[in-house]
């Protein structure tokens, strides 16, 4: 089984050799990397090419102007050859055994259509600090929004789910994996890796980091309201899903209710009687 490793890059090749040593270092061989670079305004270009010299596993493509972050990791995914699919970001890594214990996963339970892992957090130089608490196992219904955030990196899925649905929306700029998320478990189940397998690199230039907190939030409310809208949800917890989206507070009130701890606990038993 063939596994493709997409890398969007902007401005980040400074901290790519990172990323490639811990691709080059897995202890599953059968893997590509699609890097797309948009448009990079620094040496990103010239350093990746230089690192990745004629390795025939990595592919460089290049937007032609900037596009931003859900344009570029959608055209990752329109050169993926793998049937497992996965984003990595230019600035983290992943560790020595990620694929493999990935791999081992989709084959012992063939019914699921993604996985994800807990995630390391860490310094500005990938020195592990502390992994990322908000990790959980999840409940996957067409009610589950992953707000609050409960899952994120290593988040892998299969090709065939994702060519069902209607792809990442390349008019976004944040929550972009969010959308991603939510689009791929709508056919299939999720298991959770309950082991850091991704390095997350905490630094002023992340994507993350660098945006402002407001734009993302709202990014990611609109991501919700057109989940639920997608879903053909009308009403959540007896309130009504509005026709249109006006601001991000209206779609977050409506899932304010999966923050109680009786929500949390019935969540809690529905995973304990799935697993």
């Amino acid at each position: 089984m063939k596994f493709s490793i997409l890398i969007a890059n902007y401005n980040n090749g400074k901290y790519f050799r990172d990323c490639y040593n811990s691709l080059v270092n897995q202890t599953y061989e059968n893997w590509e990397a699609i890097i797309v670079d948009d448009a990079s305004t620094d040496d990103s270009v010239e350093v990746i090419k230089s690192i990745i010299k004629d390795d025939p596993r990595f592919k460089l493509y290049h937007n032609a102007v900037n596009q931003g972050c859900g344009f570029t990791k959608r055209e990752c995914m329109k050169y993926a050859e793998g049937e497992l699919c996965a984003y990595l970001d230019p600035d983290d890594a992943i560790y020595t055994q990620a694929l493999e214990k990935t791999i081992n996963e989709f084959a012992n339970t063939t019914d699921i259509v993604a996985t994800y892992s807990q995630m390391m957090l860490c310094d500005d130089n990938l020195v592990p600090d502390k992994i990322f608490a908000s990790t959980k196992q999840v409940y996957n219904s067409r009610y589950f929004f992953n707000c609050p955030i409960q899952f994120a990196h290593f988040f892998t899925f299969k090709k065939e789910a994702y060519l069902k649905t209607s792809g990442i929306n390349p008019a976004l700029r944040s929550a972009v994996d969010q959308d991603l998320y939510l689009k791929i478990l709508e056919y299939g189940d999720v298991k959770y890796i309950k082991e850091p397998l991704y390095l997350y690199r905490l630094h002023s230039d992340g994507i993350s980091q660098h945006s402002s907190k407001q734009g993302a939030k709202e990014s990611f409310a609109k991501v919700i309201y057109d989940t639920m809208k997608r879903r053909g949800i009308k009403k959540i917890n007896n309130l009504n899903v509005p026709e249109t989206y006006t601001n991000s507070e209206e779609i977050y009130q409506l899932l304010a209710y999966q923050t109680s701890t009786l929500h949390r606990l019935i969540n809690k038993i529905k995973v304990t009687l799935h697993l």
